[in-house]
């Protein structure tokens, strides 16, 4: 374990070298691997799918990252959202014909499970797998979770690795569902109340 670290903001010099990190450490990740099997293929359209979905993270302060550039999440604050448009895009010249259906399907499973009401959002969370392990997650859920309850409001996600569903329990996250389409792998929504 690495003792408390420095959690800081990333500035949008940093861009690209959290994006990498967050790109490392979905290497092994079930369902960006089911997206992109093909390491090529995963190479090059994994980063274009972190700036779609948290990229708006840089542009407002909500981009963290801890001991350097080991660990990095993206939080999306209360009424900013993904880059749709730019996922579409993504997907449509990216992914298999045969799991574009699936596909389709599991990101309308996921907007169905967003809460209605104003929330804080993690599109994605990771660690450069040289330090996965070593409480950095920790360290950035802790961080971003306190602002989260100060303000009084409420922080979902949705974890594509089921590995990582008890670091989201010990941080007060709870399931609130499942979803799965065809041969996808699961996503599980969690959510987690203000204390």
């Amino acid at each position: 374990m690495i003792a408390e670290c420095e959690i800081k903001s990333a500035h949008v010099e940093m861009r690209v070298n959290t994006v990498w990190t967050i790109v490392l450490g979905f290497a092994a990740d079930p369902l960006a691997r089911w997206s992109w099997p093909d390491s090529n293929q995963y190479l090059s359209s994994m980063p274009e799918f972190v700036v779609a979905c948290g990229g708006r993270a840089f542009e407002n302060g909500t981009a963290y990252i801890a001991a350097g550039l080991r660990a990095a999440a993206l939080w999306l604050p209360p009424g900013v959202q993904q880059d749709e448009p730019a996922l579409d895009a993504l997907m449509e010249r990216s992914l298999r014909p045969e799991i574009a259906e699936d596909m389709a399907c599991l990101r309308n499973g996921m907007a169905e499970h967003h809460p209605p009401e104003p929330h804080w959002y993690l599109p994605l969370i990771a660690a450069d797998p040289n330090w996965a392990g070593q409480g950095l997650g920790s360290q950035l859920m802790q961080h971003a979770l306190r602002r989260c309850d100060e303000e009084g409001v409420a922080a979902y996600l949705e974890s594509s690795n089921p590995q990582n569903i008890t670091l989201y329990r010990r941080h007060g996250f709870k399931i609130i569902g499942e979803i799965q389409h065809g041969s996808s792998p699961p996503l599980t929504p969690m959510l987690r109340l203000p204390t």
